[in-house]
């Protein structure tokens, strides 16, 4: 089912549409949390609770890409069962490793001016991102968008460990100086 026929299908509070979403995007969904926590239980919690909340964002939302959409919201879920899970007991993981590299938290709920200024910034990223080299794409988005370790990003694009840490350095560096050009400030 093509992804319009599934956003169809939400905004007429049909939930086939909840089939058809768990049947196109389940797994890539699952592979998102399992990054994340490392647990294939809590990833299927996460996937479920995707669910519920596109279920409650669909209709007014109106994706312009269902599974950019539905990866989105299953990331949070899963950072955010992350954090509850360490805030209970401390310990180290990937993603927290991850979270301290690159502060990823931009949701500002609530306030519409700072809502202006996360969805620019947003977009700042995104600008950087497809200006990268293919490569450093790939480091980026399996690095900060799935939370992969940085091991298994070496074995995927068949680059040493050590690569990998050093060119993700160079990357948040860029991406800095990047940001202070389009006139964010960095710390």
């Amino acid at each position: 089912m093509d992804d319009q026929t599934i956003l169809e299908l939400f905004r007429a509070r049909d939930e086939k549409a909840l089939e058809a979403v768990t049947e196109k995007y389940g797994s890539y969904c699952r592979t998102i949390a399992q990054s994340v926590l490392g647990d294939p239980e809590d990833a299927e919690e996460c996937v479920n609770d995707m669910l519920f909340d596109a279920w409650r964002s669909i209709p007014p939302a109106r994706p312009v890409s269902l599974s950019a959409f539905l990866g989105k919201i299953t990331r949070r879920i899963a950072i955010d069962r992350l954090r509850n899970r360490m805030a209970a007991k401390r310990g180290g993981g990937e993603a927290e490793l991850t979270l301290e590299e690159f502060a990823e938290d931009l949701r500002y709920e609530g306030d519409p001016a700072l809502e202006v200024e996360k969805k620019a910034l947003q977009e700042a990223i995104r600008r950087y991102v497809n200006g990268l080299a293919p490569l450093d794409q790939s480091l980026f988005v399996l690095r900060y968008w799935y939370l992969e370790p940085t091991a298994r990003i070496a074995q995927k694009l068949n680059l040493t460990e050590t690569n990998v840490h050093v060119r993700l350095h160079r990357l948040r560096k860029r991406l800095g100086r990047f940001l202070e050009k389009e006139g964010w400030e960095t710390i």
